[in-house]
């Protein structure tokens, strides 16, 4: 054994970038918390799945309306999830505490409902909206808001403050 080669607990793992942990939490957090969402549209707490966002709001066919469907809503959500992860990086990750992030979420939920909801002909407009469909996605958002920022939030300041030692 020569003195170059390291033994593999003596190796040191190379750091990721925080972009790439940033997209990482944005797909994870998009894939988890419309798989949440899925299960609360399961067990009726919301009048719409994840499926009915993505597919059938462009598609008509059957296999929209089985669990592949959701499966790629999903998925998709994930994919989605990655621009807005980039979009909170982008402006807010020097925010420190829950309530920037809460307040986040509360606007993700307000631009999806609000503006966003005429390109999806699937899902009825706000004042149709049962109340348990309403209060169900505004958590449901609000979550995930503080999922996204007070990751990304924490793991850049975090960053910083090692840098800074």
């Amino acid at each position: 054994m020569g003195a170059k080669k390291q033994l593999e607990q003596n190796k040191r793992e190379q750091p990721v970038s925080i972009m790439a942990r940033t997209l990482t939490t944005g797909f994870f957090g998009g894939v988890f918390w419309s798989f949440i969402g899925w299960i609360a549209s399961y067990f009726h707490f919301t009048s719409f799945s994840p499926a009915t966002f993505l597919i059938r709001s462009w598609l008509d066919a059957d296999w929209t309306n089985t669990w592949l469907a959701n499966v790629l809503s999903i998925l998709g959500m994930g994919i989605i999830s990655l621009l807005v992860a980039i979009v909170y990086y982008l402006f807010l990750r020097k925010t420190r505490g829950l309530l920037p992030s809460f307040l986040f979420g509360l606007l993700l939920w307000g631009v999806v409902f609000y503006a966003l909801l005429p390109i999806f002909p699937n899902i009825k407009p706000l004042p149709q909206l049962d109340s348990d469909t309403i209060v169900t996605t505004i958590c449901l958002f609000l979550l995930y808001g503080i999922f996204i920022g007070y990751s990304i939030s924490y793991d850049y300041l975090d960053r910083v403050t090692k840098k800074n030692i």
